[in-house]
């Protein structure tokens, strides 16, 4: 619903970054003022700005859907830094012009110059943003769970998250991600959700993919939990329709179990006797699936609290539950860091621990900003990323 509210919103900004472009156009050359060129460019246009809607629309043939939902994603991040470059320099030109009153403002070569600025400025981010995303980064925490574990003085763990397989993100970055995994020699991997991006027929290449995952090499194996967007539901920048359909994809469980990572959903494992992993259900896919979600303290009722307990779960929210619940790690994903600027700056508004460390009580708490990505086909001020977490136990 929320799509459908803000489609006119979406059409009434695009008729505004138009009409400055071929102002500025107009400004620099002549052929830019006439009438083909300008039907042209307006084509060329609109055509880009809703392949957010024909990839949504159009299925059939399967590589036209394919071609337009990734040339979506990435105007998607494009459009984002056309509007706010515009938005900065007309709010620029309004204060020049009403507040200053600077004479040079009136001046063609003025508007050509800061035309040819933003443009260059937009075109540097963008493509910094789609290069940038398929880095992956490690990111290593030393944390010390104070409890003693027979012939374990430490654990390494690798946790990695919203991977995303799916329109933006495939093989080549499922590759780069298990070798930067099996690098680290971990001891334990664990994925925290949002494994897929909603649809399964995304995924090209699913075999090779599932291949890379399938050779991760860790002592006590990898596991993962389902994330919000692990569930078969058609995206349109963004947002997800319910609809009628199954919202359960069996493929998407049966890919996991093929490659080798066990999925906890709520439910407890006691690894080589030494410590708990406990894998939630993630609170928005259980909610679709109509499914029940057991509390933190439900989860850790049966457990011998005298061993280390770490949590997985997608969404960093409960924190103080968990904590309370004798939880010692929680290992979550999701935020994306905000993923493009100044997204990673308003996320933190919104969560305790957006990205990174926090301490809650004894427990220790780590987010990671993601291994993939979601809507716009780039990351800016932020990174892609695994985190390698040292436990020390003492």
């Amino acid at each position: 619903m929320l799509a459908i509210f803000f489609a006119p919103f979406y059409v009434l900004v695009n008729v505004y970054i138009v009409r400055w472009m071929i102002l500025w156009m107009g400004a620099c050359h002549r052929l830019f003022q006439t009438i083909y060129f300008r039907a042209a460019f307006i084509g060329i246009y609109i055509f880009l700005a809703s392949t957010l809607l024909t990839g949504f629309l159009i299925k059939r043939p399967a590589a036209l859907h394919h071609a337009l939902k990734v040339i979506g994603n990435y105007f998607l991040g494009t459009f984002l830094y056309i509007l706010l470059v515009i938005l900065v320099v007309d709010l620029g030109r309004i204060l020049l012009k009403y507040v200053f009153h600077a004479s040079w403002i009136h001046y063609r070569s003025t508007f050509a110059i800061t035309g040819l600025i933003c443009t260059l400025l937009v075109a540097a981010i963008s493509i910094f943003g789609i290069l940038h995303a398929k880095n992956i980064k490690v990111t290593s925490y030393d944390i010390t769970i104070h409890k003693k574990v027979e012939n374990l003085d430490s654990l390494k763990i690798v946790l990695a998250a919203d991977t995303h397989f799916g329109y933006t993100v495939g093989r080549s970055q499922a590759r780069q991600l298990v070798e930067k995994i099996n690098k680290e020699n971990p001891d334990l991997v664990c994925f925290a959700g949002d494994m897929f991006d909603n649809e399964f027929d995304a995924v090209r290449y699913p075999e090779d993919i599932k291949n890379s995952l399938k050779s991760i090499q860790a002592k006590y194996g990898v596991y993962a939990c389902w994330g919000n967007h692990d569930v078969n539901e058609p995206i349109l920048a963004g947002f997800t329709f319910s609809g009628n359909g199954e919202k359960e994809d069996p493929r998407m469980r049966e890919f996991l179990e093929d490659a080798g990572v066990r999925l906890l959903e709520d439910e407890s494992i006691l690894i080589d006797n030494k410590f708990y992993l406990v894998g939630r259900k993630d609170i928005d896919r259980t909610e679709k699936m109509q499914e029940e979600r057991l509390t933190p303290a439900q989860l850790t009722a049966g457990l011998d609290k005298s061993k280390p307990i770490l949590f997985l779960d997608h969404q960093p929210k409960q924190l103080k539950e968990v904590a309370d619940s004798g939880a010692d790690l929680n290992l979550c994903g999701h935020t994306h860091n905000g993923q493009v600027f100044p997204g990673n700056l308003i996320i933190q508004l919104f969560w305790e621990n957006p990205c990174g460390y926090l301490q809650k009580g004894n427990m220790h708490n780590i987010v990671t900003s993601g291994a993939g990505i979601w809507g716009p086909g780039m990351r800016v001020g932020t990174d892609s990323e695994i985190c390698v977490i040292n436990v020390h136990f003492q």
